[in-house]
């Protein structure tokens, strides 16, 4: 479990945890990320705080999820192309 800050929405800082661990390799692309019920259960937060987890990571592209097998890592961004 982490040391919640008192100023920064608990949500952001699981999210940047998460994100963290994507950029480290901890969860390759196309692998699993924690679900809503284990981010609850590993840092001791609301499901309702899981889901926005998932939410903000889901809005930046990182994460995509697939419904009834759940949610993975996004595979490498690819630079758009100019034209």
């Amino acid at each position: 479990m982490i040391e919640f800050e008192a100023d920064v929405p608990r949500w952001k800082q699981v999210a940047d945890v998460i994100r963290q661990r994507i950029a480290d390799g901890t969860y390759p692309p196309r692998t699993r990320v924690p679900s809503v019920i284990q981010l609850s259960a590993e840092f001791g937060i609301a499901q309702a705080t899981a889901q926005k987890v998932h939410g903000g990571l889901r809005d930046e592209g990182l994460i995509y999820t697939e419904p009834g097998l759940g949610s993975f890592v996004s595979g490498p961004r690819r630079p758009l192309s100019e034209g």
